[in-house]
């Protein structure tokens, strides 16, 4: 979005994808817009019923809804076991087994 703009980003953003130009042709707040109205039509079916160009080229258009960071406990040792991987497809079921660090442990 319009966070885009601020030249600390921008530098950033071209830093991550190897120093290439961004390409500032795209107004930054009308693509949130287009992505959110693409969201929507997808979630309600109104692209693929709408005709049009925009209707054909979503037959092919794919949204997930993932989790964006690994989720876990912190286990012995101050060690993260992972229970949910980034980018797993939402909704999930995970389910692993733990025990207490010592016997009796009520905490």
């Amino acid at each position: 979005g319009g966070s885009t703009r601020v030249p600390k980003i921008r530098s950033l953003l071209s830093d991550f994808f190897g120093g290439k130009q961004l390409c500032s042709s795209i107004n930054p707040d009308e693509a949130v817009a287009f992505g959110a109205a693409v969201q929507a039509g997808v979630l309600g079916g109104g692209l693929i019923n709408a005709g049009g160009a925009l209707s054909k080229a979503s037959t092919s258009l794919v949204l997930m809804d993932v989790v964006p960071l690994s989720l876990g406990i912190e286990t012995t040792g101050k060690v993260m076991a992972t229970i949910v991987k980034r980018n797993t497809p939402i909704p999930c079921r995970r389910t692993d087994t733990f025990t207490t660090e010592e016997d009796g442990q009520t905490a």
